[in-house]
């Protein structure tokens, strides 16, 4: 079975949901995520993916699609998030390099908090395209190089790397900005096509945060997402693209990695291609495809 080529970031056995959500209090980082999905989602559908779920935090959003799956390259994340949610969703253990959906089997696809992890843009943007039925909505968030703060670091000399470069920023191990044009350059080559755009998270301020209300907070910050998207101030941009060509949504939902046959049988065990005998197995409720 063939492997990513790329580098991956593994959270498996990490305490994000923990560590970064509850003890570190992101309340108004999660207002305002949520609210921009609430404005760039469509908010019905037979078929969506959450690329990059982690523990399902954001599960609740897609209340109208008539079945959610829940991607992650962790292991344990998903256990996480079956444990909390249990088995309304389903929970595929996957690389987004390597996605186990049959062609034009997805109407939308999520990837939030994700593709600052992500090396090779255009490879992770060509399968979802790939996936997505005609007319499918692809909802993106990535970390944006060309904030307001960066731009001020920049021209105060507080910092060297110049967040006009269209070049990504590793700024640490397999952690990267994006540029606003690049990233939907890299969209478009893939066949995906920006929509509609929002900034998002303008007020990531320690202080700021403890004097104003998350949901008051949140809610100024949607109110500026949309005039503000084409300047991107703000460290999280969002772009809704959409997959202009292609067929139909495809009653087929899996592909086999191992052969690419674009279709796989369910048994008890997992699901097993018919051309190869391939069993991708079924343990603690959650699809392994790695």
């Amino acid at each position: 079975m063939k492997q990513s080529e790329h580098r991956i970031c593994d959270y498996e056995g990490s305490p994000y949901r923990r560590v970064f959500w509850e003890e570190a209090d992101r309340s108004y980082e999660d207002q305002a995520e949520r609210l921009v999905l609430r404005a760039l989602l469509p908010q019905q559908g037979r078929r969506i993916v959450e690329i990059g779920a982690g523990f399902g935090r954001l599960v609740d959003e897609y209340r109208g699609y008539d079945q959610v799956i829940l991607l992650d390259y962790a292991r344990s994340m998903l256990t996480d998030a079956r444990e909390r949610l249990g088995d309304a969703y389903t929970y595929v253990c996957a690389d987004l390099y390597r996605l186990p959906f049959a062609d034009q089997s997805l109407d939308t696809v999520t990837q939030i908090r994700v593709l600052h992890h992500v090396e090779h843009i255009e490879d992770a943007f060509d399968e979802v395209a790939r996936s997505l039925c005609a007319g499918g909505s692809y909802v993106l968030e990535f970390a944006n190089k060309r904030n307001a703060k960066a731009i001020a670091r920049k021209l105060t000399g507080a910092q060297d790397t110049d967040p006009f470069s269209e070049e990504p920023l590793e700024f640490v191990e397999l952690n990267w900005n994006f540029h606003p044009r690049h990233v939907e350059r890299a969209l478009r080559a893939s066949g995906l096509e920006p929509r509609e755009r929002r900034a998002a998270s303008h007020f990531r301020i320690p202080a700021l945060k403890r004097m104003v209300p998350a949901a008051a907070l949140a809610r100024i910050d949607s109110l500026l997402g949309a005039p503000l998207a084409p300047l991107a101030p703000s460290p999280s941009q969002f772009v809704r693209s959409a997959r202009l060509t292609g067929g139909a949504l495809n009653r087929m939902q899996w592909r086999c990695l191992a052969c690419g046959h674009g279709a796989l049988n369910e048994e008890t065990a997992g699901l097993r291609c018919p051309e190869c005998d391939h069993l991708w197995p079924l343990i603690d409720g959650v699809y392994q495809f790695r």
